[in-house]
């Protein structure tokens, strides 16, 4: 499933060229504008005219397989996908039509993404060793409310009706979306389970003195992103169409797995937040490598983990998150006007 993004891509173009080329033929080359008041209507090959009248609206439901891009997944590549970090991500859609090729749409989603380092990577791949050996987890449900502008390829002056049977597109907007990543510890030392990281502070953020030690800022829970993709839809009658669509948001904090930079001093972490912060900033010690050591607070790490200032995750990138899936969209029909009695 690595290549799965680049794939989709392909195949949109080569069915747009397809379809483009015969819809084409239909189309007058040159339309004729006019603008009326503060309505610009567009005149089609058959001088229809596009108008208020013409718009309309579509509710959605969709389903998704949900990934990430950050520090546990599978490769550093905005197409790595692996099915053991895919999660399911559920969502609702409404979208108004206004013009010939230009929608908007707001979406409420719910989905969780995942990560593991003994899952996210090969263990046949020697790169992939300092993973096994930082051994940390996450899981992170995420509820988002976007709004995007959809940019249709082909042109459609028609009523919704006659549209055509197919139709790729693009899409930019932005978004909020509420996280709050958590940690399953099964070792020594503490209950098994789930556990809330960002009270805990795992890279020093609730450290007394935090800014001359170098830790971080404590991260927000609530975050803006930006989506964008591409998709299509295909019409299964006057008013259903099913659509494919990959959307990625871009994000702007690199803590939706709750790493980022280098270890905090275990002291800190304990005297900040206790011993449970210190256990699951670091669990090095349980990933099966030796030797085993202990540092001056008795807490077991192995060597090139662990200790303040050692590499726990990489700075220089945001998390990205990604779904891709199916979608069946309504299209509200018009209320049938009367006609005014004379």
């Amino acid at each position: 499933m690595k290549n799965i993004s680049a794939t989709v891509v392909i195949i949109i173009g080569l069915l747009s060229f397809t379809v483009d080329t015969a819809h084409g033929q239909n189309w007058l080359k040159k339309r004729r504008y006019r603008k009326i008041g503060t309505d610009i209507r567009v005149s089609d090959a058959y001088g229809q005219p596009w108008s208020k009248a013409r718009r309309y609206g579509t509710i959605g439901l969709n389903i998704n397989a949900m990934n990430y891009l950050g520090e546990t997944a599978p490769d550093a590549n905005i197409t790595s996908l692996r099915l053991l970090s895919t999660r399911l991500n559920f969502g609702a859609t409404y979208t108004y039509k206004f013009t010939p090729r230009i929608s908007a749409r707001g979406s409420l989603s719910w989905g969780r993404i995942y990560g593991d380092d003994k899952k996210s990577a090969s263990e046949n791949e020697e790169d992939n060793i300092p993973r096994f050996q930082r051994n940390l987890n996450f899981r992170n449900n995420i509820l988002e409310l976007n709004g995007v502008a959809i940019f249709e390829l082909f042109e459609n002056s028609f009523p919704y009706r006659r549209r055509p049977n197919f139709m790729p597109y693009g899409f930019i907007g932005i978004g909020v979306f509420k996280h709050n990543p958590k940690a399953y510890f099964d070792g020594e030392g503490m209950e098994a389970g789930f556990y809330e990281l960002q009270p805990l502070g795992t890279e020093g953020q609730y450290a007394e003195d935090r800014e001359s030690k170098g830790y971080p800022k404590p991260y927000r829970l609530i975050q803006l992103a930006i989506p964008l993709g591409i998709g299509a839809k295909y019409k299964i009658d006057a008013n259903l169409d099913i659509g494919f669509e990959i959307c990625w948001r871009k994000t702007f904090t690199d803590y939706i797995d709750d790493i980022s930079s280098n270890y905090a001093d275990k002291g800190d972490l304990t005297a900040a937040k206790g011993r449970t912060a210190a256990l699951l900033s670091d669990r090095s010690a349980d990933s099966g490598f030796t030797p085993v050591l202990t540092d001056n607070y008795g807490y077991q790490h192995i060597s090139g983990f662990g200790l303040k200032g050692d590499q726990r995750g990489d700075i220089s990138d945001k998390d990205w998150y990604i779904t891709t899936g199916i979608a069946l969209y309504y299209i509200i029909p018009h209320p049938i006007k009367c006609p005014k009695p004379r």
